[in-house]
């Protein structure tokens, strides 16, 4: 069971906001739809390149009340960290949503 006061950081939730680029592509830009508590939980870190620029992932357990509609191609912003949803589950009898997330550090 989850206990509720562990919820201490404010995220909010982004999703994406896609529009036409007018050459038969899209613009991905993303757009606020709720703040939330959660516990953030940092699990491990990995090293990552990409685009030949060493940096790291950080990998993280967030824990939320359910409720809210997520999806993969959300994202939660924490300040200026972005933390992208790896993957989501819902626990404890569906009460609270268990997000598996990942944050680059550059």
């Amino acid at each position: 069971m989850i206990d509720p006061g562990r919820l201490k950081t404010r995220l909010v939730i982004e999703a994406p906001v896609e529009r036409d680029d007018g050459q038969g592509g899209v613009t991905r830009s993303y757009g606020a739809v709720a703040t939330v508590w959660a516990a953030v939980l940092p699990a491990r870190m990995t090293r990552a390149v990409e685009a030949d620029a060493d940096g790291a992932l950080v990998h993280l357990r967030i824990v939320l009340r359910s409720g809210v509609a997520l999806t993969l191609r959300h994202r939660f912003l924490d300040g200026a960290k972005i933390y992208r949803i790896t993957a989501l589950r819902e626990i404890d009898d569906r009460r609270f949503i268990e997000i598996d997330a990942a944050w680059r550090i550059d």
